[in-house]
């Protein structure tokens, strides 16, 4: 389905964390749908590179690479300031970068904390601050890649669960702030893609049986549920949609 666009002008998207995985899903899924995107990376820059070498040949001048750390705060200001200086306008923003590890309870440190409420929550709210002038001016919207684990913990993942639980809070008290010319909502995927390392087949068979629907899901359904939150869904803000196929459900 196409985005909306405006005349002839197409709409701008910021993805960060769109080089891999289910950013890049995203970042094809909004390109498809008529976007032009600003497609953020931190360290992944040949699988960055080759995809905006794949989008661009599909639709020439319509993609800008960023490279940057989320952590320093000074970088944050300037993907928004590169995305207007390069597409004049900014429609969407996608906070999908995310840090994911371990933090057992007994061994957690600073340095953990910062890592992962740097990209899980300091990061999207400050992105959305900076945007928010553009979006009001584009009667734009937000999205946040938030984790079922939210709302329920995971063991050994504290600090992780408590950063998401803090998106879904900016989630919802941005919706409060930028309304009614900005919408700011959540996607709240389940199993979508396996960890690339320590796989555990038990694990993952457990998880499965806990899914009413019996499967893992797609980057591509995520992708798809962003872009509906992002252009069609006109009457929902402050909201986290789960797309976990009924996971939630199995306590």
């Amino acid at each position: 389905m196409q985005a909306t666009t405006k005349g002839d002008v197409r709409p701008v998207v910021l993805v960060t964390g769109a080089a891999r995985r289910i950013g890049a899903a995203i970042a094809r899924c909004l390109h498809a749908a008529g976007c032009d995107v600003a497609l953020h990376y931190r360290g992944s820059r040949d699988e960055a590179l080759a995809l905006v070498d794949e989008l661009e040949r599909a639709r020439p001048n319509s993609v800008l690479p960023l490279q940057a750390e989320l952590a320093d705060f000074d970088r944050l200001p300037e993907l928004v300031a590169h995305t207007i200086g390069r597409f004049g306008r900014l429609d969407g923003l996608v906070n999908n970068a995310s840090t994911f590890r371990q933090t057992p309870l007994g061994s957690v440190t600073p340095a953990d904390w910062d890592v992962l409420f740097a990209s899980n929550a300091r990061a999207p709210f400050f992105l959305a601050q900076t945007a928010a002038p553009h979006l009001q001016a584009s009667r734009g919207a937000i999205v946040n890649i938030a984790d079922l684990y939210a709302e329920r913990p995971l063991p050994q993942h504290s600090v992780y669960c408590m950063a998401k639980a803090a998106l879904v809070m900016a989630t919802k008290s941005l919706a409060l702030e930028l309304g009614p010319g900005v919408r700011v909502n959540a996607v709240a995927p389940g199993a979508i893609l396996w960890p690339e390392e320590g796989g555990d087949a038990a694990a993952r068979d457990a998880m499965l049986a806990r899914t009413p629907l019996g499967r893992v899901g797609t980057p591509e359904e995520i992708a798809e549920a962003v872009r509906w939150l992002l252009f069609d869904a006109h009457y929902c803000t402050g909201h986290v949609l789960a797309v976990d196929g009924g996971r939630t459900l199995a306590g």
